[in-house]
């Protein structure tokens, strides 16, 4: 594999040659920082970087509060221009407004300060735009710290949606730290759901010969597993809980970014929690829903559900449709519903999904409801 620097502003680019004429493009982090303190290293990497002076920072009005005026102070230090964009959920809407303010700026690179839906926000108006952007995490919630995908919500319900990685990633466990632990319990109940995820690509190698990637899959699976093991570890207010945490998230995205597409982290399990999002009067947080949809789906791999479940119990993320905060019909209509949203991407669901007997049958057996 050879480094491809040639367009450095973008991330790392490798692209793998053989004699039959295949090629794949990835694209990497630069720069990942994770640890207490980093974030004062902000000015010193977008230097590093040969960002343009001119920038702006997105945040939300309490993580600007939290990180977002010391990220913009950083910067000016290190002689930027940066403007601060407040921005709100990760709607359509919201990206588009984001990113016609970016443009008024005349920014010509994104620092993210804040949580998932910030993350998300200028990671898609970065991808517009066509310039870089830093990823400065305030919570755990998902993956999507350095992921290539962004979820966001519509008149349909939460989509996933491709951009482009992160230049760099800067996550300062000092800060991360203070976000509620609910959010961090999330986070590591999503990427525990790659059990699931990376069971369903390699059953659809299997039956329909999709492009399957050994490496994106093996990286996907330690990230769980990294999470699983060390789940007693995982506990409210101690910044070493975020440390063993942080690690596997960006690992995932780096699964992501190998593999080309979601596919190592989104399987059957991300269908049950986008299916949730369009059925329930109140869904939980995205890390709650696929970690509860996790343990079902390894029910129907035949695979140990009740490890996982364990974990989550001992993180304390929703192992129950009552601690999800969501009625069992809604479970069992979701379970019914999820095969159907993206009939392209095979899962354990298979073509024809559950039928209504049987998804209430899979929640009754896994405890999701009683």
């Amino acid at each position: 594999m050879v480094p491809d620097s040639s367009n450095p502003p973008r991330g790392v680019h490798v692209g793998l040659e053989s004699p039959f004429g295949k090629a794949r493009a990835m694209v990497f982090p630069r720069t990942v920082l994770a640890g207490h303190g980093v974030l004062e290293e902000l000015g010193r990497s977008c230097v590093t970087f040969d960002f343009p002076k001119r920038g702006a920072v997105v945040t939300g009005p309490r993580t600007r509060a939290l990180a977002g005026d010391r990220a913009v102070q950083i910067l000016k230090d290190s002689g930027f221009d940066v403007a601060v964009i407040e921005a709100t959920e990760a709607t359509a809407a919201e990206v588009e407004r984001v990113t016609a303010q970016a443009k008024q700026l005349e920014a010509r690179f994104l620092v993210a300060v804040g949580g998932g839906s910030k993350i998300d926000i200028a990671k898609l108006a970065a991808t517009k735009l066509a310039i870089p952007w830093v990823s400065v995490p305030t919570s755990a919630a998902h993956d999507g710290i350095s992921s290539p995908r962004a979820s966001v919500r519509d008149a349909r319900g939460v989509s996933s949606v491709e951009g482009v990685v992160p230049i760099g990633i800067l996550a300062d466990t000092s800060v991360i730290v203070q976000a509620p632990f609910r959010l961090l319990a999330s986070g590591c109940a999503d990427v525990m759901s790659n059990v699931t995820a990376t069971l369903d690509w390699k059953l659809a190698a299997r039956l329909r010969n999709e492009e399957y990637s050994s490496t994106a899959s093996t990286l996907a699976e330690y990230a769980a597993q990294e999470i699983i093991d060390h789940a007693a570890l995982i506990k409210p207010s101690l910044e070493e809980s975020v440390w063993i945490a942080i690690r596997p998230m960006m690992i995932s995205g780096i699964a992501m970014s190998v593999a080309g597409s979601s596919r190592p982290c989104s399987g059957s399990e991300h269908l049950f929690s986008h299916a949730l999002d369009r059925v329930a009067r109140q869904p939980g947080l995205h890390g709650e829903q696929v970690g509860v949809g996790a343990v079902m789906m390894l029910y129907l791999h035949g695979a140990d559900w009740r490890r996982i479940r364990t974990a989550l119990h001992t993180i304390g993320a929703p192992t129950t449709a009552r601690e999800l905060g969501v009625t069992p019909e809604e479970v069992i209509e979701s379970l019914v519903l999820a095969h159907s949203l993206r009939p392209e991407r095979y899962t354990i669901l298979g073509d024809n999904g559950l039928t209504r007997d049987a998804a209430e049958r899979l929640a009754l057996v896994t405890g999701v409801i009683g």
